[in-house]
């Protein structure tokens, strides 16, 4: 496979025709992915990934003992900011690089192969924790529905074989091809954001009491063990972040969107913003209608969300919204699935992973990367494997998404802004705020992926240990060993039309 030095990618311009297809030939690759989504498609599918109503819900619990309702709704609105800056300097270097392999992909251009390797890996392990972390929030929430509907009581072993029978439905899913995945994705925006005005409605007009506005933006709570507040304040942020991540879906999903230099780009900033405000509505409503702190976080459901809406609303109401819950999160699970296998046909189709040559293959009736699916869940299921044994396990599940994704979101754009000038943007850019905004980014997510490395209960035992730097660390030296032994065979292609690069990407197709 044909391999250039990345002075010369960030050089070449994009043409003027944005032909899509023809575009992506330019940057090295055959379409061989369908390209049946529009732009609300594409944004659809990060707001889905994004779920306010899976990370927003299934952390709220870790939210109320790290730093309690003032930093759950101050982290949102700060974290929130934050991000939108990472999405904005993102969508301009996806706006040129319009291709499934995405973060990686513009690592290689504009920093080289090496960058690009590792950018990959990271950006694998995130997509991987985040679908692990979704499909056992909504196995959790599962368990709290089945516990108020008929007694069952959730436990560790039962929890993750609902976990285990979400990944099969996901998978199953998602090989029906891309317009299945487009159309529900479609449908989850609408469902999520009704949901969020249900819920919030609900809460706002059914129950007699509701907490002070001083209690809700002020109060702070420490259950960690630790005894400094910033530290613990640091840690609650977790909340926000694990949520607003996976927006890079857009990205993943170019080369099977129409228009994509300038659906991808708007899809990412679209789907933070829009989750930002209905994120925070969401988070407020639920502090507001908190009826007894310390029975919420001790209730027999497993998930204090549906103890707050059990107190306020009764059992038929907590029933009713636990379904609404139930069903976005499931959404949000199956548009990761779409994401993640993506990315996983991408790194191989360039030769990235141990047994490429099987992960890159697309069915030729679908247009679907089936191995690559049954791979994601998989995976996806070896990373929840330690929430058997662990009480804490969840946490650390979304640490490692956190920390795997979201430095690989900061790479291209550090590239990018040592690129200077030598940078060709796409028909989406920032321009004379690409700098500040990107260096802001960057900073950030330096930031945080320290932050979320270090222990989030104290005292530090095994069974309440940070694991996720543990995988992160597996993740580092894996792709490093394998480095060595694939480097020879691994690089992104100048451009379509080496006739080996022909045969190779034709020996994918079944």
């Amino acid at each position: 496979m044909s391999r250039t030095a990345p002075t010369d990618a960030i050089r070449k311009p994009p043409p003027a025709a944005r032909d899509e297809e023809a575009r992506l030939r330019e940057l090295g690759y055959q379409p061989v992915l369908a390209r049946r989504m529009g732009g609300f498609g594409n944004f659809a599918i990060s707001f889905s990934v994004i779920s306010i109503l899976s990370g927003c819900m299934t952390l709220y619990g870790f939210g109320l003992g790290t730093g309690g309702p003032a930093v759950m709704l101050w982290g949102w609105a700060g974290v929130g900011l934050f991000v939108l800056c990472v999405g904005l300097a993102l969508a301009e270097v996806t706006s040129a690089y319009p291709t499934s392999g995405a973060l990686y992909y513009m690592a290689d251009r504009l920093g080289g192969r090496r960058w690009g390797w590792y950018t990959g890996w990271l950006n694998l392990l995130g997509l991987l924790g985040a679908i692990a972390g979704i499909d056992y929030g909504a196995a959790m929430f599962t368990g709290a529905f089945l516990n108020l509907q008929w007694g069952f009581e959730p436990t560790a072993q039962s929890t993750f074989l609902i976990f285990l029978a979400i990944l099969l439905v996901h998978a199953l899913l998602n090989l029906n091809g891309v317009r299945v995945v487009s159309l529900l994705n479609s449908i989850s925006v609408w469902w999520h954001l009704a949901g969020v005005a249900l819920i919030v409605g609900a809460l706002a007009i059914v129950p007699d009491h509701h907490q002070s506005a001083k209690f809700v933006f002020t109060e702070f709570v420490n259950d960690t063990g630790w005894s400094n507040p910033l530290y613990v304040a640091a840690i609650g942020l977790l909340l926000a972040q694990y949520t607003f991540s996976g927006y890079d879906a857009s990205a993943h999903l170019s080369e099977e969107t129409s228009n994509a230099s300038v659906a991808a780009a708007k899809g990412i900033v679209r789907s933070i913003w829009a989750s930002w405000l209905a994120g925070f509505a969401l988070l407020a409503g639920l502090t507001f209608a908190i009826q007894d702190y310390a029975g919420t976080q001790a209730t027999a459901t497993g998930v204090p969300p549906a103890q707050i809406l059990l107190d306020a609303l009764g059992e038929g109401g907590a029933k009713a919204l636990l379904l609404v819950v139930i069903v976005a999160q499931l959404f949000c699970g199956n548009a990761e699935v779409a994401a993640a296998s993506r990315m996983v046909f991408a790194f191989s189709r360039d030769n990235a992973l141990p047994g490429s040559a099987l992960w890159r293959r697309v069915n030729s009736r679908t247009h679907t990367p089936v191995p690559a699916v049954w791979l994601s869940v998989v995976v996806a299921g070896v990373l929840a494997l330690p929430s058997l044994y662990s009480a804490t396990a969840y946490g650390a599940v979304t640490a490692i998404n956190v920390i795997g994704i979201t430095p690989a979101y900061a790479i291209p754009i550090l590239l990018r802004l040592r690129a200077g000038d030598r940078f060709v943007p796409g028909p989406w850019n920032l321009g004379r705020w690409s700098k500040p905004i990107g260096w802001i980014a960057v900073v950030w997510v330096a930031f945080v992926t320290v932050l979320f490395c270090l222990p989030q209960s104290s005292p530090v035992t095994w069974e309440k240990m940070n694991y996720s730097v543990i995988a992160l660390a597996v993740v580092l030296v894996l792709a490093s060993v394998w480095w060595y032994v694939a480097r020879r065979s691994y690089g992104t292609p100048q451009s379509y039309g080496n006739a080996r690069e022909e045969a190779e990407i034709a020996e994918g197709i079944v």
